[in-house]
């Protein structure tokens, strides 16, 4: 009895310790914690319901410009096809991060699990890359379209521009599904904190201690073949639309060329002007503050100033739209009168 006893006493006293353990100790958990956005700000409230107007602005900016691209007849063009397919990036690109920021922010949550954070630096690459891919194929239609204008249909054809959407994203989903699977298969030894507001190849790169020496190399060269080539295709396509330009007689032609290409310069500029900065700048100019700006304006003010970079000065998208505004007005008054008359 006594040593029932005994026995009951030691197992009494091991249950005690080991839940005393779990309540001081972490769970052991695969789980990420995502910092925030400029997390010491002090209004930042505000702040993330600024982000949120903005993604709404830019949703219901990029729907708009893909609906009047597909119902206006005008806009069936190869160009404005392409721009479809930049809006539709755009609005995807956009919703892999604000979604879940907002979402911590109110809830008060502010964990990603591993699977969560791998789809997100999955999407979040391949939409980037296929963005910075779709830009440079729509400089090459620029430069078809002005250098070369008498066989535009035939090097621009429907199949032409299918395949090169599909290019774009599949370039964007293989380069993307390389990094991903690489860097979700380090062993992480650090606290699972990432001083960032999304799930990034290179935050996480910090929280390992495997030797990665190899494999930032390989991300340099990366970037340079998906940052920096494109950026010189376009940069050469646009000396010889300009040189192009310059031996035209006609001032409206001019002015009609140079406007086409007015709203792509813009958009490569606030595309190609981050990336370069995010992934190709040395790393002793690297903090968390910069590259939380960087990614901000990259993947979340640059979606919502695409459409109206390529609408406010774009006549053919405004001419759409006034067009399908005053037929759907006119098609309730017709209504009304029917109704009326009924």
């Amino acid at each position: 009895m006594q040593a029932k006893l005994i026995v009951t006493q030691l197992l009494s006293i091991y249950i005690l310790k080991v839940q005393a353990l779990a309540r001081n100790n972490k769970t052991i958990t695969t789980d990420f914690i995502l910092l925030g956005l400029w997390p010491e700000f002090s209004h930042l409230a505000v702040l993330i319901c600024f982000i949120l107007m903005v993604y709404l602005m830019a949703v219901m900016g990029n729907a708009v410009l893909i609906l009047l691209i597909w119902l206006d007849s005008r806009l069936h063009s190869p160009m404005y096809f392409l721009l479809s397919q930049l809006s539709l990036i755009d609005v995807a690109l956009i919703s892999t991060t604000v979604p879940k920021m907002v979402t911590n922010f109110f809830s008060g949550k502010r964990t990603i699990s591993q699977i969560g954070c791998g789809a997100q630096i999955l999407f979040s690459l391949t939409l980037g890359i296929s963005e910075c891919l779709l830009l440079t194929l729509m400089s090459y239609d620029r430069y078809i379209a002005i250098c070369n204008p008498l066989r535009y249909s035939i090097l621009m054809s429907h199949t032409t521009c299918k395949q090169m959407v599909v290019g774009s994203w599949a370039g964007g989903a293989i380069t993307s599904l390389v990094h991903t699977a690489y860097v979700m298969h380090l062993a992480i030894c650090h606290p699972r904190e990432i001083p960032h507001f999304l799930c990034e190849v290179m935050a996480l790169l910090k929280l390992t201690c495997e030797d990665i020496s190899a494999y930032v190399k390989s991300v340099v060269v990366s970037s340079f073949l998906v940052v920096l080539i494109p950026l010189s295709l376009i940069l050469a396509s646009y000396i010889h639309i300009f040189l192009a330009v310059l031996r035209m007689n006609s001032l409206e032609g001019k002015n009609k060329a140079l406007a086409t290409c007015f709203s792509h310069l813009c958009v490569v500029s606030l595309y190609f002007g981050p990336a370069i900065l995010v992934y190709m700048r040395p790393g002793s100019f690297k903090t968390p503050k910069i590259n939380q700006s960087l990614f901000m304006f990259n993947a979340i003010l640059t979606p919502m100033l695409n459409p109206l970079i390529y609408s406010l000065r774009n006549k053919d998208v405004i001419a759409a739209l006034k067009s399908i505004i005053i037929s759907r007005i006119l098609l309730k008054k017709m209504k009304r009168q029917l109704g009326c008359h009924t």
